[in-house]
């Protein structure tokens, strides 16, 4: 997720000053840690320098004076473009698990171990988000559900690649 995108659309709601977006996506988008307020900052300059906000008002503050931001009409197009745009599909787990197998076997260790212990790490993380989802509002619920659902399909191939090693290293061999 764009973090600059996101604010630019917190942002369409209404001008706000940078901890007022801090806050918002903190409350909306933060499951682990808070956003730090460098990053918030370093993100409004960058969108200001491109021309995606704009400062619609400067204001006293008892410290710094604080800025109130607005989504200029080219942040407006830039958010209906990212939420138009569909997502890149991730074979994150892929990669490097179907590279540990390949390796494991090519070396003559037991891959069977590694899709074992990556397994039970899926198992662990589905215990610790079905715990999170129990618990949790609708949003975190959603969110829970969404990770969820990738590492049921990740237990799919796991257990796929089980069942073909026999295969898998036969073609290695020859």
């Amino acid at each position: 997720m764009s973090l600059g995108t996101t604010f630019l659309g917190l942002l369409e709601g209404h001008p706000q000053h940078g901890y007022d977006l801090k806050r918002a996506y903190d409350e909306h988008f933060a499951t682990k840690r808070p956003l730090a307020y460098g990053q918030v900052y370093a993100t409004l300059s960058r969108l200001l320098k491109n021309g995606l906000v704009e400062v619609e008002a400067i204001e006293p503050g008892a410290g710094p004076e604080r800025k109130r931001y607005t989504v200029t009409d080219a942040g407006i197009t830039d958010v209906e473009q990212w939420l138009t745009r569909p997502e890149n599909p991730e074979p994150y787990l892929q990669s490097a698990l179907y590279t540990k197998v390949i390796l494991a076997l090519l070396t003559g260790r037991p891959a069977e171990q590694v899709l074992d212990v990556q397994r039970a790490e899926h198992l662990r993380r589905m215990r610790e988000f079905t715990r999170r989802k129990s618990q949790g509002d609708l949003a975190e619920q959603l969110i829970c559900d969404h990770a969820l659902f990738h590492l049921e399909a990740d237990l799919r191939w796991l257990e796929l690649t089980a069942a073909r090693l026999n295969d898998l290293a036969g073609e290695l061999a020859s």
